[in-house]
């Protein structure tokens, strides 16, 4: 459902809109005041999609305290909506695991994985779904096929065979897409997140028809900041091109963020240039050479995230080089020691990496594009109204290789171009994975030894950055615009020395 306008996605629009009011104009004295009539604001005269306006209201409060910053309210006991409000009304509020997170109220508890044979069975006479079942879970019932789902091992091998596609495969939209299997059941049957295997990519919230997944925000602290007039510089993900209308240029987007009040606006493509090449090095000198069997790469949270948590002794082979957001961030400090930098891109677990000790420093603020369109509704600023012919991107001379990063397959591909030009020798092998459940069997391969001399890239959301859970567009637009983006750039690959040039 990336991309789609639909119901889930005006509701969580409205909010990021009210939360980032909030940061603009409310007072200490009546921020609490504020909070509290939101609900009422969005939820006005009669339920929209749900039984009582009451439930309707009390989805709307927890999405309100998960765009605070602040945690969702216990179930079996009572807490005011702005509790924890002191701890989340402040500029320097970092993201705290778990970051998704379901709102009880708005799961529907929708039935795991199982198998059923719906009224499109015809009784026929052959029943190969009987036949094939290893476990005599099949029988006809009315002359019509019957699944015991005490038997049933759900291995699909019935529906797989029936003729009339009468047995259809009931499973938890998040579930489907959530490719480390965190998904699990609470008491009561709704979904629930299990921590310790969830990489925050974010693909259970987009893919919840529900919306009952949602995962937190600073757009209430930022928007706060940039009332006080700080020096505030913003960063763009590569994948930002076409995110706010088709018509809309770089340079309409830069003077937008800047009536928004950010001082400055950079392309994180700056940065990916300076992965690129300082990676391009580091295959050459330690897979080439056969002191590292591969090289996974960086730049995705939820890819590094899931090799360190479930391939602990692959660690070692990831790439330590800076992700681009660190390095752009890093670059923008070196001109602008007392700045806030905020990265601004289409990455849910991209919050979680810069709440990192080692990143804190750098990147004050993450947030998405699908909340930065909230906080332009909140100033009234429409970005396709801008006229097309303001200058572009200051510090925005990136590489079409740094901007390709957005989509699956173009961290690995800038590499290999950067390889081939500084390298032209040596043999490079390239392998790419897109979507956490391909990830983890590119992984299995290359720690039984199968991908040995490779560079591997990992995406955690199939279709790369532009498919993240923060975007606005759909994911196929979006990849077209960005290979439309790629071949206005002036140069293909960054500089041999770029990354050494960086580090003086």
């Amino acid at each position: 459902m990336r991309g789609l306008e639909t119901p889930v996605t005006k509701l969580r629009r409205k909010v990021f809109t009210e939360i980032a009011r909030l940061g603009f104009e409310s007072s200490a004295e009546s921020l609490n005041d504020d909070i509290e009539a939101i609900p009422y604001k969005i939820v006005t005269e009669k339920p929209q999609y749900r039984e009582s306006i009451y439930r309707e209201r009390a989805v709307v409060s927890e999405r309100i305290r998960l765009a605070m910053g602040m945690a969702l309210r216990p179930e079996n006991r009572w807490v005011h909506l702005t509790q924890g409000i002191e701890e989340s009304n402040i500029d320097e509020k970092y993201y705290e695991p778990p970051l998704m997170q379901v709102i009880p109220s708005a799961c529907d508890a929708c039935e795991p994985k199982k198998y059923e044979a719906s009224n499109m069975c015809r009784g026929c006479i052959a029943h190969p779904c009987m036949e094939v079942c290893p476990k005599d879970a099949i029988s006809r019932v009315n002359q019509k096929a019957f699944i015991d789902q005490e038997k049933c091992i759900k291995c699909g091998k019935c529906k797989a065979k029936c003729p009339y596609d009468a047995i259809s495969r009931k499973e938890r939209p998040c579930a489907r897409a959530c490719g480390v299997n965190a998904i699990g059941s609470d008491e009561q049957g709704r979904a629930s997140i299990q921590t310790d295997k969830c990489v925050s990519c974010g693909m259970c919230m987009v893919s919840c028809p529900f919306g009952a997944i949602s995962d937190k925000s600073q757009i209430y602290q930022l928007a706060k900041a940039l009332r006080e007039n700080e020096e505030i510089i913003a960063e763009l993900a590569p994948a930002f091109i076409g995110q706010f209308g088709p018509e809309v240029t770089p340079g309409m987007l830069k003077q937008a963020l800047k009536d928004l009040g950010f001082r400055g606006v950079y392309e994180v493509a700056v940065g990916a240039d300076i992965g690129a090449a300082s990676e391009a090095h580091h295959y050459a000198e330690k897979v080439s050479t056969g002191e590292l069997p591969f090289l996974l790469t960086s730049c995705c949270p939820s890819w590094s995230v899931l090799a360190k948590k479930y391939f602990p002794d692959m660690i070692d082979k990831i790439s330590q080089e800076l992700t681009p957001m660190v390095a752009t961030a890093r670059s923008i400090k070196k001109e602008h020691p007392n700045a806030r930098v905020v990265f601004i891109g289409p990455c849910a677990s991209k919050k979680l990496e810069a709440s990192r000790k080692a990143v804190r420093s750098d990147v004050d603020f993450v947030i998405t594009f699908e909340e930065l369109a909230g906080m332009f509704l909140a100033r009234d600023i429409q970005v396709e109204d801008y006229p097309r012919d303001i200058s572009s991107l200051e510090e925005g001379d990136a590489t079409g290789a740094g901007r390709g990063y957005a989509v699956a397959g173009g961290v690995a591909q800038a590499i290999e171009k950067c390889l081939e030009a500084y390298y032209p020798d040596i043999q490079v092998n390239i392998k790419h994975a897109e979507g956490l459940a391909e990830c983890r069997k590119i992984l299995n391969l290359a720690k039984a030894g199968k991908l040995d001399g490779c560079l591997i890239e990992g995406m955690g959301c199939p279709g790369g950055c532009v498919a993240g859970a923060g975007t606005n567009i759909q994911v196929e637009k979006a990849a077209r615009e960005v290979e439309e983006f790629v071949k206005t750039s002036s140069r293909e690959i960054p500089a041999k020395d770029l990354f050494e040039l960086e580090l003086k």
